[in-house]
């Protein structure tokens, strides 16, 4: 969590996203401090990717600013990196490759690059398996490339979209309690957008809940769990509050959405 008197690493101010007519989100505010994790939850078509990639720079707003240390968030640059839900990966490069791209792009010389990316693999729990191409590892294993290479830039901010989506329930939870045990040795913000009500629990500071439509921030949620936090987190009675608590403020709007997706198709 932040320190007394530390400006937020990000602050969002009166953010809006339309497509031509479509207003996706507006009057988002949020600050999110230094080495603090937030997780953004709603109803599916809500916007909560398309205000991660806002602050990612990947797309600009078409209200507000969202800043980053101070600066305006246009593009993206140093400093912040992005997990994506489907790996984004480079089927023709290997797992050492693949996790050494950010760093290439960066300008490192080959001597740092050579010695940094084994710390990030060992750091994800891939030694061993640097030559190895996509297409020869598990879903998981992708990921954690994918966060491996992410992190191997050494952000102050990390992002994630749906970062475990992808792969399947038992990997997900690996995952989960591996990203929690990283974070622990890590100084970093990160901001996730999930669907997954239990992960935003165990996970986050305070969860960000979305709705309506446009949408907004209706309710930040305190998660008021102690860390570090492992599987005996999700036993403990106020794990299950919180998470009743988010599911009974989105359950209208889930199934709302459930609706619209079916007469939209």
């Amino acid at each position: 969590m932040k320190a007394p008197n530390t400006p937020p690493r990000i602050r969002i101010a009166a953010a809006g996203k339309r497509y031509q007519q479509h207003q996706i989100f507006e009057n988002v505010d949020l600050t999110v401090g230094e080495r603090e994790v937030v997780a953004i939850i709603g109803p599916s078509g809500c916007g909560k990717t398309t205000l991660l990639r806002c602050i990612d720079g990947l797309i600009p707003l078409t209200q507000g600013e969202i800043l980053i240390e101070g600066s305006p968030m246009l593009a993206p640059r140093a400093g912040v990196a992005m997990v994506f839900q489907h790996f984004g990966l480079f089927p023709w490069k290997t797992v050492h490759d693949n996790v050494a791209y950010g760093l290439k792009l960066s300008g490192i010389s080959k001597a740092e690059i050579n010695e940094r990316v084994p710390h990030f693999v060992k750091l994800v729990g891939l030694s061993g398996f640097e030559k190895y191409y996509p297409y020869q590892i598990s879903g998981g294993m992708q990921q954690r490339c994918g966060l491996a290479r992410a992190l191997a830039t050494e952000p102050r901010v990390l992002l994630m979209d749906e970062p475990f989506g992808a792969v399947d329930a038992q990997t997900r939870e690996i995952l989960q309690f591996e990203l929690l045990r990283i974070w622990e040795d890590t100084p970093t913000t990160m901001v996730f957008v999930t669907h997954s009500i239990e992960e935003a629990v165990l996970m986050g500071d305070r969860i960000v809940v979305l709705k309506g439509r446009p949408s907004s921030v209706h309710e930040v949620v305190e998660v008021d769990l102690p860390r570090p936090r492992d599987r005996a987190t999700l036993l403990l009675p106020h794990f299950a509050e919180l998470r009743e608590h988010v599911w009974g403020t989105l359950m209208a709007d889930a199934r709302q959405a459930e609706f619209d997706v079916i007469k939209n198709n």
